[in-house]
């Protein structure tokens, strides 16, 4: 049988109580709380071939796993597929309910950790972290099986029953963390939106400095008027659709935004030290995410209409006139629910529509439809 780079499949007789053909995969022996356990790199071609789900038709006391949510697998599949060179995959953890066979190179520090881990075809292997990241693999492979001969590391450990596997599940996601998404912003060098929203925070006058680009966030007594996740959301709703010549998206974007900057005079207060960004954001909405989505969408149709600096500028104009602060009951129920400012779908269509009112623009279908039942007292 062919042989592997990393991991191979021979035809030998090994003894043991079962006998057959075995997976042989060179490893590296560990030990958690007593128990051996071991490390390997394995072709992504095997992946699909060897590893299987907790069976789905199984009630959740008696699977190790959850259920395969198959809508992330398009987006993970697409990552691999759109960046074959620069992808990064963790590795997988895996019981085996089957014999493991490992043999050291040597008896003595580093060869006694290293060898060959021998596993009969005939075992179960069971995936207790890194199920999607399975799917997506076999899902790419349809699509570009060269990334085949590519590896990713396995940890091996043995089945110990079911018990044993639910408590490695429940403990490998304990105290898995999702960072904040303004981080992921900051970081992420894909995204072509995340770039824009970065350069506008590092070349405008009105976002340098007041941008908390960590968190998403912001503590009572915090310095920052917003947050760098806020402004991109903000910022991918202002450009969505609209048609800019490569490099310059970061451009309008700023020139938006500064113009919004115009027409909110709390703003320019906060960088006068006229007024504490703290008390800023206590007494009005508009450093608030929602209303950075709201008037993003409100430029959005402006600038489907022209990308004319003058004409979107003057139809601005009126939102000189809203009233932003709390205090203003036009807000509850549209950007306030229960005293607190609410960034749900519904709550940024109904703050938009408000915003298009003052301006003379129309409803879309939908927005309309949303308004309908707010005015109905169904929202």
């Amino acid at each position: 049988m062919e042989t592997e780079e990393a991991a191979t499949v021979t035809r030998a007789v090994v003894p043991r109580t079962s006998t057959g053909f075995d997976y042989t995969f060179p490893a590296i022996r560990g030990i958690q709380a007593g128990r051996e356990y071991y490390v390997s790199m394995c072709p992504l071609r095997l992946i699909p071939k060897i590893f299987i789900f907790d069976e789905d038709e199984l009630s959740p006391e008696l699977r190790a796993q959850r259920i395969l949510n198959k809508g992330r697998l398009p987006a993970l599949t697409k990552y691999v597929l759109d960046n074959p060179d620069d992808y990064v995959f963790s590795a997988l953890t895996a019981s085996v309910d089957g014999d493991m066979d490992f043999t050291c190179t040597g008896t003595d520090g580093t060869a006694f950790r290293a060898g060959q881990l021998r596993i009969p075809m005939a075992a179960r292997f069971l995936i207790n972290d890194g199920q999607h990241r399975r799917a997506a693999i076999e899902l790419a492979l349809k699509e570009n099986p060269d990334l085949g001969d590519e590896t990713i590391a396995v940890v091996f450990f043995q089945d110990s029953g079911l018990a044993r596997s639910q408590q490695m599940f429940a403990d490998l996601n304990r105290h898995a963390v999702r960072p904040a998404r303004s981080i992921g912003v900051l970081y992420d060098h894909r995204d072509s939106e995340a770039q824009i929203a970065r350069a506008v925070v590092g070349c405008s006058a009105v976002f340098k400095g007041y941008v908390e680009m960590e968190k998403s966030n912001l503590s009572a007594r915090s310095r920052k008027m917003f947050t760098l996740s806020a402004l991109y959301f903000g910022t991918q709703a202002l450009l969505q659709g609209v048609e800019v010549k490569p490099g310059e998206g970061a451009d309008l974007a700023q020139t938006y935004w500064e113009a919004i900057d115009k027409l909110l005079p709390e703003w320019a207060a906060v960088r006068r030290l006229e007024l504490s960004a703290s008390e800023m954001r206590r007494d009005f909405i508009h450093s608030h995410g929602i209303a950075l989505h709201a008037l993003g969408r409100i430029g959005n149709s402006l600038l489907r209409d022209s990308t004319a600096v003058t004409k979107w500028k003057r139809r601005l104009a009126p939102l000189k006139k809203v009233d932003w602060s709390r205090a203003n009951s036009d807000w509850e129920g549209r950007a306030i629910v229960g005293g607190r400012v609410s960034k749900s779908h519904q709550n940024v269509t109904l703050t938009v529509n408000y915003l298009r009112n003052h301006l003379g623009l129309g409803l879309s279908p939908e927005e309309q439809r949303v308004e309908d039942a707010y005015l109905r007292g169904d929202a």
